[in-house]
């Protein structure tokens, strides 16, 4: 009865959709959970080659044959939705809502725009905060997913159908959404967080299974973390795009947008000590450190120079764990054992240390 549950461990975009799709390809999962709302996107890419931002639906569904769900914990945009599954071309049969998922309103939206949290601590005001408000007031009215006409064909038990995929010993992926950091709750950086809890058992939880079946918990992380625009709350050592894409031996000009708002992201020095308290709270099986190509050229060539293998091991004495696996690009997992861990490799043209 497996699960494994994919999790940021800094202040999202960690590239938790590309892991989770990776986990669900190599399980040949049965289902690929979304939890949360829409004010976060998560990116992988296709078969084809293609990528894909998707800021409802799990980015593994690109996994072939794995069934989308939207569980009792997500948060629905029914305009949002509906674009997302025409543009992957899925119906019913590949996805799932569970009734009792909350929505989101275009009032919801209005409240937040209009109540200056966007200013105030750099919402996307996406209206994800607001639906949950209604929600925890129990107020009268249509905020279930069963009440809203678009949604109705997709309506199921989702608890019903992942059990008996679990009782089959089917794999079952849950992508968590947004990051340690921005925990309601855990992430240390009050009113500077998204609106609600954000570690694996709260994603457990919201998705309706039982921690007796959680088989592998991968901890995701990037080694510049981001947060969004605006007034999004500290981020420790903060620097610049421009000394980034330098490092990374990117384009001048280069920087990342958020998947929602499409406004430039805040980017910062690797942070141990927020990476420390994400590993107490979610005690992960595995741990996945992406955007390694910032840190050197070459990584995006497979060849990981003094630089690299240095920020590396500088990374896990200072969280205490060992890397399993690092991302060298938007769709690619390399294992920590295949890369070695002090020596500069011996035909990298971008080694300062090559003789």
């Amino acid at each position: 009865m497996p699960i494994s549950i994919v999790v940021g461990g800094q202040f999202g975009s960690e590239g938790k959709g590309k892991v989770a799709l990776k986990i669900a390809q190599d399980k040949k999962a049965a289902a690929v959970v979304r939890v949360g709302g829409t004010n976060s996107g998560h990116t992988a890419v296709d078969a084809k080659g293609r990528t894909w931002a998707l800021r409802q639906l799990p980015a593994s569904v690109l996994a072939p044959d794995a069934m989308a769900v939207l569980p009792a914990g997500a948060i629905i945009d029914p305009e949002i939705f509906l674009r997302e599954v025409n543009a992957l071309g899925l119906g019913p049969e590949r996805v799932v809502v569970s009734p009792f998922a909350s929505v989101i309103t275009a009032d919801d939206r209005d409240a937040e725009r209009s109540s200056g949290i966007i200013s105030e601590i750099g919402s996307t005001g996406s209206g994800t905060g607001a639906a949950l408000v209604r929600r925890i007031a129990r107020r009268k009215g249509t905020e279930l997913a069963s009440a809203f006409d678009a949604l109705k064909p997709f309506i199921r038990d989702t608890t019903a159908f992942m059990r008996k995929a679990l009782n089959q010993n089917r794999w079952i992926v849950i992508e968590g959404s947004q990051g340690f950091g921005l925990s309601l709750l855990h992430g240390g950086h009050y009113p500077h967080a998204t609106s609600r809890d954000t570690t694996a058992g709260t994603f457990l939880g919201e998705s309706g299974l039982s921690p007796i079946d959680v088989k592998d918990i991968m901890l995701v992380l990037r080694a510049h973390p981001i947060r969004v625009a605006g007034n999004s709350g500290p981020l420790l050592d903060e620097t610049t795009w421009e000394l980034v894409a330098k490092q990374a031996g990117l384009p001048d000009g280069y920087n990342e947008l958020t998947t929602a708002t499409r406004k430039v992201r805040r980017v910062g020095m690797f942070d141990a000590a927020m990476v420390k308290q994400a590993i107490e709270i979610n005690n992960p099986t595995r741990i996945v450190l992406n955007h390694f190509d910032y840190v050197n050229p070459g990584v995006r060539e497979h060849q990981f120079n003094f630089d690299a293998l240095a920020f590396l091991k500088k990374v896990e004495n200072d969280i205490g764990r060992e890397v399993d696996f690092v991302g060298t690009g938007p769709d690619t997992l390399i294992p920590r054992k295949d890369i070695g861990d002090s020596k500069v490799h011996p035909t990298s043209k971008y080694s300062r240390h090559s003789d």
